[in-house]
This record gives structure tokens, sequence and C-alpha cells, in this order.
């Protein structure tokens, strides 16, 4: 008997601005081509942010250059049953959390992903709560969901804007890898983190895992050194 493909389709974005440009311009054709060209509607959720309205009108405009009408969930006109597609936006992951559980979110968009029923598009926050929690993002805790797990529709965790150690740099801050290192060191923390550069996304489609755009990404798992993803695509499993 053939092993059923999974239908989960996702793409997760370290980040929504690059230097020099506008929101997802960096992107925003590969996404474009990832929906699909029959696509011409997506939810939007602005939680993140403090300013929904604001937030939502700039992914408005930046969807509407590719011929998608861009909708927010905050418009209770508009529900997760009537759409294909969800953007979440970036911005600070634990208010985007907080929110995701005050509207009743976290369980519903996950069936819907995991059936196969809706593509998850993620940013930065969006694409950290794709993952079991949010224990490897990079914001402050500046409001408290009730838990740290999060969608949960890969079984990796996320760290987007990864940036290397600079060994020339003064500064005496734990760099990145060393953050992640330290999550690794809890007992019951042995999920893999990917740490996803600026300009750079990932895709999950069908069984396999794979690294677009520039930048790269490392990947970290518990008691092995950390490796550079060499493009090649991955297997859809914890283990990478």
């Amino acid at each position: 008997m053939n092993k059923a493909v999974d239908p989960r389709r996702i793409m997760l974005i370290s980040n929504s601005f690059c230097f020099g440009k506008g929101y997802f311009d960096h992107c925003i054709h590969a996404v474009r081509a990832f929906l699909g060209e029959d696509a011409r509607r997506v939810l939007f959720v602005p939680y993140a942010l403090k300013d929904w309205n604001g937030y939502t009108e700039i992914a408005r405009k930046a969807f509407a250059a590719v011929g998608i009408t861009v909708v927010s969930i905050h418009d209770r006109q508009h529900g997760l049953e009537e759409h294909t597609a969800i953007l979440v936006g970036g911005g600070n992951t634990f208010r985007l959390l907080a929110a995701l559980y005050r509207y009743n979110l976290v369980n519903a968009v996950r069936e819907l992903v995991l059936a196969g029923k809706l593509t998850y598009i993620g940013a930065s926050a969006g694409s950290n709560v794709a993952g079991p929690t949010i224990m490897t993002t990079n914001d402050m805790p500046i409001a408290f969901p009730p838990s740290f797990n999060a969608f949960g529709i890969v079984p990796f965790q996320i760290n987007p804007h990864f940036l290397d150690a600079d060994p020339n740099s003064r500064h005496m801050g734990e760099p990145r890898e060393k953050r992640i290192a330290e999550f690794h060191e809890e007992d019951e923390n042995n999920a893999t983190v990917i740490g996803i550069r600026e300009g750079a996304w990932m895709t999950v489609e069908g069984d396999l895992v794979r690294l677009n755009g520039t930048g790269g990404a490392r990947i970290f798992q518990k008691g092995h050194v950390a490796r550079e993803w060499d493009w090649a695509p991955l297997p859809f499993g914890a283990r990478l």
C-alpha cells in the first residue's frame, strides 16, 4: 500500500521587510506562485502589531500588486471557513499568540492546515507560531499567552531573522546560536530548531521541506553539531 502524501501546504518566511525594500517585496512573487494562479483572496492575521487596521492596509497594498485581495480576520465578517489561504504577519510573537488564544484560533487553524484545507503563509512571528512552541522567538514577552504552545503544524521550531556570530564584534551578549543551545539544554526541549536568515523562506509540500530565497538557514539538533542547510530538500519530520 502506498503511503499517503501529507496534505499540508506551508510557507514560512524569515522576514517581512528586507533592507531597502517594501513589505514582502523580496518574496511576493514566490508567495503568489506558492498560492497558485487561481488564488484571489487571502485571510490576514494582523495580531502581532498593535494597529490592526494600519497593518492590514500595508499587506493589502503589497498583495494587490500580484492580484490577491487581503481581508483581515479582525473584521468579523471574514471567518476561517470562507478561505483557502491564511497569512499570519510578523511583529511580536507573544502578542500574536496571546491574541490567537483569545479568539480561539489555535486549534481551529491547526485542524484546517493539517487537513490540507487551509494553506498557511507565515512571516517572522507568523513563522514562529507555526512550530510546536514559541520558545525560540527573538521577541520580548510584552504579552502573556496562556501557553507557549503554538499551532504545531510543523514538528520543528523556527528562529527567524537568524544571525551568525560575528567574530570581530565586541558585543558581549550571547549570539543566536548560543541562545538556541540553551533551549536544547533543557531536558524536555528536543525539537529541531531551524534558524532562517533574512531573505530566506521554507516551504512544506507533500513530504518535503524546501529552502528558498537568499541567506540560507542553519539546522540545530539536540546532541549534534549545528550544520548549514545545503539547500537540498529535506524529509518532512521532526528529525531533520
